[in-house]
Order: C-alpha cells, then sequence, then structure tokens
C-alpha cells in the first residue's frame, strides 16, 4: 500500500478545511466565513485499497498574540515536521506576493502543490498568470487551480497526491476517517454554530468544552461548557431570556445527529474563565496542549 502524509498550509479564510472536507468526501473540519475557525490539527484518512493519505488540515498561519495561538501555530510547526507532502493554499484573489513570502518562510522541507482556491468566475488569463507566477517559485513543485467550495478540480488534485508516496504497511487500520475522538468533533460542531451565530468577537473569546458524552439506549447524553472570557460575553451567549443559547442548541443538535447518526440530549452551560486564551492550565484543559 502507498502511505503518506499529506498538509494543508495557508492564510486564516484561505479554504483549508473546505479543502480538507472536498478532499475526504465527508465534513470533518468546521468551516466559516471568519478567520481562525480551525484552531487545531485536524487529520483525515483516506483509505481506499491500494493507498491511504493522511491530510492535515491546520490553523491559518498567524502572527501570535497571546497564548492560544502559540499553541495554533505549534500545530502548523508539527505538520511541517512529518509531511511528506504540503499544499500550499490560497485564495486566488488574495495577494500573490503576500503569500509568496508566507510559504517561502515556512522552510518547507517537503515537495510542494500549490492550490489556487476560489476560482469560480475568474478570469482564465488570471489563473494562467497567477500559475506562472507561483510555477516559477523554488518550494513549488506543481500548481494546481480549484474550487474547494465547490468540489471543482478536487479530483484531479486528488490525483497528484497518490503517485509518490511511500509504500508501507498503513498507519490506520479499518474504515476510520480521523484520529480525533467524536466528542472533540462534538465540540467543533457546537463552536462552529458560535461563529455563524454571534458577531465578529464573541466567537474568538470562546471555546467549548464537552463534560459529558455518555451513549443510552435510545439516545446519546452530551453535556457542554462553553467558555468565555467576560460576564458581557455569558449574557450575549444566553441572550434575552436564553433565546440565542436556544437557537444555538437547537441548531447544533441537529448537525451533532446528523454526524453520529442518533438522537442526542444536549445540555449547554456558559462558563466564564477570565484570560482562559492566555492561560496555560485553562488552554491545556481545554484541549489545547
Amino acid at each position: 500500500m502507498k502511505v503518506g502524509f499529506v498538509s494543508i498550509f495557508g492564510k486564516p479564510n484561505a479554504g483549508k478545511s473546505t479543502l480538507l472536507n472536498a478532499l475526504m468526501g465527508e465534513k470533518l473540519a468546521i468551516v466559516s466565513p471568519k478567520v481562525q475557525t480551525t484552531r487545531h490539527r485536524i487529520k483525515g484518512i483516506l483509505t481506499e485499497k491500494d493507498y491511504q493519505v493522511i491530510f492535515s488540515d491546520t490553523p491559518g498561519i498567524i502572527e501570535p498574540r497571546y497564548k492560544l495561538h502559540e499553541k495554533m501555530m505549534q500545530a502548523v510547526k508539527n505538520s511541517l515536521e512529518d509531511a511528506d507532502m504540503s499544499l500550499l493554499l490560497l485564495d486566488i484573489k488574495d495577494d500573490w506576493e503576500e503569500n509568496d513570502r508566507l510559504f517561502q518562510s515556512l522552510g518547507l522541507r517537503s515537495p510542494a502543490i500549490v492550490v489556487l482556491n476560489k476560482i469560480d468566475g475568474m478570469a482564465a488569463d488570471k489563473i494562467t498568470e497567477a500559475g506562472v507566477f507561483f510555477a516559477a517559485r523554488p518550494y513549488c513543485r506543481e500548481v494546481k487551480a480549484i474550487s474547494a467550495l465547490k468540489k471543482t478540480n478536487i479530483d484531479g488534485l486528488r490525483s497528484l497526491l497518490l503517485p509518490g508516496n511511500k509504500a508501507c504497511q498503513p498507519f490506520f487500520e479499518g474504515d476510520d476517517l480521523t484520529d480525533l475522538p467524536t466528542k472533540f468533533f462534538v465540540g467543533e460542531m457546537i463552536r462552529e454554530k458560535i461563529f455563524s451565530l454571534y458577531g465578529d468577537e464573541i466567537p474568538y473569546h470562546a471555546t467549548v468544552l464537552v463534560q459529558e458524552y455518555k451513549e443510552k439506549s435510545t439516545l446519546t447524553k452530551i453535556r457542554a461548557d462553553i467558555i468565555v472570557q467576560r460576564e458581557t460575553q455569558k449574557g450575549i451567549i444566553l441572550g434575552e431570556g436564553g433565546r440565542m443559547i436556544r437557537q444555538l442548541g437547537t441548531e447544533a443538535r441537529k448537525d451533532i445527529e446528523e454526524f453520529i447518526g442518533r438522537k442526542i440530549f444536549l445540555e449547554l452551560f456558559v462558563k466564564v474563565r477570565p484570560k482562559w486564551r492566555d492561560t496555560d492550565i485553562f488552554l491545556k484543559e481545554y484541549g489545547y496542549s
């Protein structure tokens, strides 16, 4: 079997999580129009008869401003170290020079494919121009233009990832799609709803900790804490008369039930932990190790 690790790198909001989901044919990573939605390294395991590819979706590359950011960038570093191939993803409408500088700064030790994303509606000559620009860069083995959202050219990109993979025993057996537990994805689905339902500030000050995940005969009981930094943020999460958290729970429950394939009972609580994003003990408790 041919086996390889493929890591996806790029700026925030380049479409890395959407690309992972498209390559896997399953929704593993949460997505949002807001930047910095991804905080963890999320592995997707694609196993077929004669190959296994382990994809890594990584947080968008930023200059750390607090300890949570440092943990996120450590996830990027770890993905750089074990990648057999790298996908350097950018929004084709973004600044090419800026992305070039970012890609050069990674110090790649693996072959790289530059992936031009969000080509929907772009003129063919502009796509060609971008391809020529990046093809001349020393880190670039090949350029591929895609739309991760519309799955344009995804099969072609996937085919480029297989020939160079080394032959060995698979790293993961069976039909597992990821090495992360179901509890992790439950927390991510709740956090995704925070990104979609609340304004620009709240999602970046909030995280989710699943305290209980218990499978019963007729349903799965889930209890989760939404962590924020200030009392005013708790009030916003709850909403007037609890309206917003009820909506959050309703929307998250639908996604979780679809993901695990059974009914759930979901309880949500909001807790205030001042400066949790800059406190090691909180970050470790909330899974940012």
